[in-house]
């Protein structure tokens, strides 16, 4: 195994939605890919507004994505006292100091110097008082007043802060807890991360905790700020453009592996190839194909890959996944379902559209609905004769083959001097209640069986 480490940290403060997934793909195959580890923790810190149904949504999200990580969950929360331990450390060695300016003075702070038209922050106020601790009272970091902090990022390139543009940010809360890029730092040191991928909405934060690595005598990781999504107006994707929970996904008939592959495309490119494997994920995924601009989520070409991912499917592996979308209360053999999927598989770009697209083969003839418009306008004097001698030759029919069949068809055919379409829709109308279905009239069928064909057919007969 290799030296590297990567980890993925949401906060249990809502879903994981497809912008978070998409960071945590790309960390678990940088490890994967570097036979390196991958772990997992739970920024928790936010104890009001975090819950452990989210800490289980995740899980749940992450695991239906097939994202697996190394050791054990680790939550934020369990380490308060590993955090306060280091900033005490850091206010030993002359890296931090108590502050006890309220709220108010330091927006009052920054009031002046937007005034004076310089960067809004807090001034410093403290930082040679050398008070000690009390009630309200902050701990703050020292930052460097000159010089630069810059850094290599794996998808942006060299950037580079002045250290003047930075404050002393806060360490620990007056109500003793640790703030989120001192317990970050400390998490990323001692999980032994090595190369940290997260969104670019992080990437302010970046130059602070190497800042923060530097005062305590740690090594410092490799940073990449992955750019944001986009809907297709180029504005923040949004509910609307498809920013929904990693299940919903589930819940519209989306395959798991489809939306890893779709994510992953999503800001990486290998070549033209659209569709892979996670074996060939693993293999040739690396940060020098991220790209460094944002890309643009589109449900089509989602449903394009999804789609994709049905086709090349046997069709037993997608019964598990379609059942959950028939009605509820449908009794049907998994040997009649492996029979109608194959019909299906051209057609659906989801298990949602593939179980309403198969919902005639699932009653049987006394209890198919007919389209009523579609009866009016196909079910024509003629088109019921043709319908009563196909029937005939359909029953006499000992073979009951697609081969057979086909003779039969074409033969009434050729013997009336007709066309196909004078039984094409009759036909199938007959046998599916309306004029659109997967699957050609043989194949249906075939599927539905000779006796359920041929009683569908007499059926129809009576309807006009």
């Amino acid at each position: 195994m290799s030296n590297t480490v990567t980890r993925f940290a949401p906060s249990p403060t809502g879903h994981l939605h497809i912008g978070g997934a998409r960071t945590a793909l790309f960390s678990w195959l940088l490890a994967r890919r570097n036979n390196g580890k991958f772990v997992l923790r739970i920024e928790d810190t936010d104890q009001k507004r975090s819950t452990q149904e989210y800490t289980d949504a995740i899980l749940d999200s992450m695991r239906w994505l097939g994202i697996d990580w190394d050791g054990e969950l680790m939550y934020q929360s369990e380490r308060f006292d590993l955090y306060n331990s280091y900033i005490d450390k850091l206010l030993e060695d002359g890296n931090a100091y108590w502050c006890d300016c309220t709220s108010e003075q330091v927006d009052a702070m920054r009031e002046k110097a937007m005034l004076e038209k310089r960067k809004p922050k807090y001034d410093g106020s403290c930082r040679d008082k050398n008070i000690g601790p009390g009630e309200n009272r902050v701990v703050r970091f020292k930052a460097p007043l000159e010089g630069r902090t810059s850094f290599n990022d794996m998808i942006k390139g060299p950037i580079v802060i002045e250290n003047a543009e930075m404050d002393d940010m806060i360490l620990r809360r007056s109500d003793g807890a640790p703030t989120y890029n001192l317990a970050v730092v400390v998490d990323d040191h001692t999980m032994g991360i090595t190369q940290v991928l997260r969104g670019d909405d992080h990437i302010n934060n970046t130059p602070r905790q190497i800042q923060i690595y530097k005062a305590l005598g740690w090594d410092i990781p490799r940073f990449g700020h992955v750019p944001m999504i986009l809907g297709p107006d180029k504005k923040k994707l949004s509910k609307r453009h498809g920013a929904l929970s990693v299940m919903e996904y589930e819940k519209m008939g989306y395959l798991p592996e489809a939306v890893v592959n779709y994510l992953v495309r999503l800001g990486w490119s290998h070549g033209d190839q659209e569709i892979f494997s996670k074996e060939e994920l693993f293999e040739l995924f690396n940060t020098e194909h991220l790209g460094n601009s944002p890309s643009v989520f589109d449900t089509k070409k989602l449903d394009w890959v999804n789609c994709e991912y049905i086709k090349a499917k046997a069709p037993a592996e997608l019964i598990p996944g379609m059942r959950s979308f028939l009605p509820e209360g449908t009794e049907v053999a998994d040997e009649y379902l492996e029979k109608i999927i194959p019909l299906l598989q051209p057609r659906a770009s989801n298990y949602k559209e593939m179980a309403d697209m198969c919902d005639f083969f699932l009653v049987s003839a006394d209890k198919l609905e007919y389209n009523e418009a579609a009866v009016a306008k196909v079910f024509t004097p003629e088109a019921i004769a043709h319908l009563k001698e196909l029937t005939s030759r359909i029953e006499a029919d000992t073979e009951f083959s697609h081969d057979s069949l086909e003779a039969i068809h074409t033969g009434y055919l050729a013997e009336k001097g007709l066309k196909f379409k004078a039984i094409g829709q009759p036909v199938r109308l007959a046998l599916c209640g309306k004029v659109q279905s997967p699957g050609g009239l043989y194949d249906l069928m075939l599927v539905m069986g000779k006796d359920e064909s041929i009683a569908r057919m007499k059926k129809a007969m009576t309807l006009v």
